[in-house]
């Protein structure tokens, strides 16, 4: 697999084959961090990290993973001129002048798109409003390692499914053969266009794109469980009343649970509203009178539960993504 000077933006780009070989580089490299094994391949190089969105994973995986390769970071956030005085192009040509790399978290897909364009290196979507493609990395890995495969699962998604993560989901899964149902009310669906674009690894792959309406149904003999928060930070109020009362029937709950199989597996890329137990969260709780969101917490601190494997894993899969698309020198 030679990914060398690809950039990562969508999963779109990438085939089946070039998606498993960077799963097996994570796995590969997660084994060598355990046994304390250096993979400082690429001494010397530097990365700008650019963050318009706020975030812990996502910094963290990309911070850890680029320091055990060898690699410095910049951080980069309300302090630079990005989208302020200086147009992306013109930040993308003068990053692109002094760094290895750049990675962007933040808003249109268009912005991770011009820095790709203009910068001359290599760029990676940490999170555009589109697109998650690192988060699914993670999200394969950790199935493959509950599972010992990934075709022919069956993944529900429950909630908003337009934007970031339920577009990803519909690739990913549709490009490596998992049966993904998008559980939510029909406004809450992704896109025909790219339904249908889907369609065509779904032909290659053997997997199937489902949308489904009623919780019961989408979730008798599922494999995988997986929601995200309805609402997101910034957001006007009125959004979250309508968000929330759309999606209060979705919630993943221990009934939900008891409907998919025995052996299934609860998912969530985090943050997650499962216990209200912030000042945020409060305010909600007491507002829409909830104890909880998108899961309840006793699903979310069940046995079910692999979110923290997940998040783990997304430094293990980043770290691959930097490493192949660097130069993969092992």
């Amino acid at each position: 697999m030679d990914l060398k000077g690809r950039n990562f933006l969508t999963l779109k780009d990438f085939s089946a084959d070039e998606i498993i070989g960077l799963l097996d580089l994570a796995e590969d490299l997660k084994a060598k961090k355990k046994r304390g094994i250096p993979v400082d391949i690429h001494k010397g190089k530097n990365i700008a990290l650019i963050f318009e969105k706020t975030s812990t994973r996502t910094r963290c995986s990309f911070e850890v993973a680029a320091h055990d390769l060898g690699i410095c970071t910049t951080y980069l956030a309300e302090g630079s001129q990005i989208g302020k005085k200086e147009s992306i192009a013109d930040t993308a040509r003068v990053l692109g002048r002094m760094f290895d790399g750049i990675e962007y978290r933040g808003y249109e897909q268009s912005i991770v798109e011009d820095l790709a364009k203009y910068s001359g290196v290599v760029v990676w979507n940490g999170l555009t409003n589109e697109y998650h493609p690192t988060q699914m990395l993670a999200d394969m890995l950790t199935i493959r390692e509950h599972y010992g495969k990934l075709k022919e699962l069956k993944l529900v998604y429950y909630g908003d499914a337009r934007y970031n993560i339920g577009n990803s989901l519909c690739i990913v899964c549709s490009k490596l053969g998992l049966n993904l149902t998008l559980c939510a009310p029909e406004k809450y669906f992704p896109s025909k266009a790219l339904v249908e674009e889907c369609g065509k690894w779904c032909k290659e792959s053997g997997g199937s794109i489902t949308m489904e309406t009623d919780v019961k149904k989408a979730t008798k003999d599922a494999d995988i469980l997986y929601t995200d928060v309805w609402v997101s930070m910034g957001e006007p109020e009125s959004v979250w009343e309508e968000r929330i009362n759309d999606l209060k029937p979705y919630q993943v709950n221990k009934e939900v649970a008891a409907m998919a199989k025995p052996t299934a597996i609860f998912m969530h890329d985090l943050p997650s509203f499962h216990d209200l137990n912030t000042k945020i969260g409060r305010e909600i709780g007491e507002k829409y009178g909830l104890t909880a969101m998108e899961v309840t917490d006793d699903v979310f601190e069940s046995p079910m539960s692999v979110v923290f494997d997940e998040a783990e894993n997304r430094m293990h899969t980043i770290k691959a993504v930097i490493a192949a698309t660097l130069g993969n020198n092992f």
